[in-house]
């Protein structure tokens, strides 16, 4: 992995969808951004944790960041109440 300074990613919201739909919508944003861009899908589909990682493996992409995200005061809850992944991607070319 890289040491390089994260730059601030893009966030894809997928909580509350469940498989493939955060994978999709990864893919779909992916498809207008440049290599080099930054993107962070939160779900809370726990099969994300895996399925975005191999997603980023076959297109090209490094994955930055695999974490569960705290919720903060200010933050509103995910949809279903559960845990959300975030799992961060640098785009390759």
């Amino acid at each position: 992995m890289s040491h390089e300074p994260l730059q601030s990613p893009e966030v894809v919201d997928a909580r509350g969808l469940r498989c493939p739909l955060p994978v999709i919508r990864l893919a779909a944003v992916a498809r207008d951004r440049s290599p080099g861009d930054v993107l962070t899908v939160w779900s809370t589909d726990p099969a994300a944790r895996h399925d975005v990682p191999a997603w980023a493996r076959m297109r090209g992409h490094v994955v930055l960041e695999n974490t569960v995200v705290e919720t903060g005061e200010d933050e509103s809850p995910p949809p279903d109440g559960g845990t959300t992944w975030a799992v961060t991607v640098r785009l390759g070319g």
